[in-house]
């Protein structure tokens, strides 16, 4: 399968060409409008694994049912196929990182709202190599990463700090799929992945973390999107996900057998135990309090991480084949300012929702 591909699906290769030649891609017709029955892709890793264990347990449906809708949340084994059928219509909302959500929808003509920002990793995602114990020993090197992924930022980011840069590694795109697979065999010497893989990997022999996003903090953050048409149409989603996410934070963040269970049932389906997602979460900034979230998308810390993410996809060619600048598609913040083209706002960050479950008001 070609690589380029797996990533952007054809209509969003499509909908960035319209975009490049300055036309604006619409959503999908079948997104828009008000209804009353919605679908969220997640795919796994520890920040996400929350969507999950609310579903089973009918967390998500107690608060579908409160606002009189129903919302169906699947789970992919792919995250880049969970964001390629996002991108194309077929949910209504995915779990993704902004630099994803910048780079696939946005970018192929999907107007997207960070409805939940859950956490930023503080760690979760590695550099990992064989036969290595510093950044330095990467250089040369075939490394295994989802392409133009956030791995694929964070190793940019490692190179930077030796004042180097991709030309001095050579990048082989691989499936989150596959990674534990090619890690294990002889040829791959240096991989870039995000936990649970993280951790699996590190157990393996002759495994040496040299670089992960505790060394770029705030800069890979893990959200819950949704089409900004469906949820204008549909405020009921957005309150019904919020809900439920801040109702099962309250769960998993205690300190009681109920938190632990959630937590070890979260360990489970994600390949590990208590102790193991435990020790994930410890790697990861988790906003437990909406009220925290809130201010971190609503922090000036945001736009300057936002200028970092655009100029990375500027510069590997995913804002649009032809794209004059990383203004091309516009980034709207939650105090309404705009980075970019006003006229093509494809991403945008509120507090709205969060700002609600902080005040008790959903």
């Amino acid at each position: 399968m070609n690589p380029f591909k797996t990533i952007f699906g054809t209509s969003a290769v499509a909908a960035a060409a319209l975009v490049a030649f300055g036309l604006t891609a619409a959503a999908p017709s079948a997104q828009a409008a008000e209804k009353t029955s919605f679908k969220l892709a997640w795919s796994i890793y520890v920040g996400w694994m929350p969507w999950g264990w609310a579903a089973d347990n009918g967390i998500v449906d107690k608060w579908a049912d409160k606002y009189g809708i129903d919302i169906e949340v699947v789970q992919f084994n792919d995250y880049i196929e969970s964001i390629n059928q996002y991108t194309a219509g077929a949910f209504d909302g995915v779990t993704a990182t902004q630099m994803d959500t910048l780079g696939i929808p946005s970018v192929g003509g999907v107007d997207s709202t960070a409805l939940l920002i859950g956490d930023f990793s503080n760690g979760n995602d590695a550099l990992i190599l064989k036969d290595g114990d510093s950044v330095e020993d990467v250089l040369g090197r075939d490394v295994h990463l989802v392409e133009l992924s956030v791995s694929h930022y964070l190793l940019a980011r490692a190179l930077a700090t030796l004042g180097k840069s991709e030309r001095d590694v050579t990048v082989v795109n691989t499936s989150d799929a596959d990674m534990i697979a090619a890690y294990q065999t002889d040829d791959v010497t240096a991989v870039v992945t995000w936990n649970p893989l993280v951790a699996e990997i590190l157990s393996m022999p002759n495994a040496t973390k040299v670089f992960d996003s505790s060394d770029i903090p705030g800069e890979i953050i893990d959200l819950t999107v949704v089409n900004s048409e469906t949820l204008a149409d549909n405020p009921a989603f957005g309150k019904a996900l919020a809900g439920t996410w801040y109702e099962t934070m309250g769960i998993m963040m205690s300190d009681t057998e109920a938190g632990r269970a959630a937590r070890a049932a979260m360990g489970k389906a994600s390949g590990t135990d208590l102790a193991g997602y435990d020790m994930q979460i410890a790697s990861t900034k988790m906003f437990f309090d909406p009220a925290e979230a809130a201010a971190f998308g609503a922090s000036e810390d945001l736009k300057t991480t936002m200028e970092s993410v655009r100029t990375f996809l500027f510069d590997h060619g995913l804002l649009g084949d032809g794209a004059p600048s990383a203004d091309v598609v516009g980034i709207e913040f939650a105090d309404g300012t705009v980075m970019g083209d006003e006229s093509n706002v494809n991403l945008r960050f509120t507090t709205r929702y969060m700002d609600m479950a902080a005040d008790g008001a959903l």
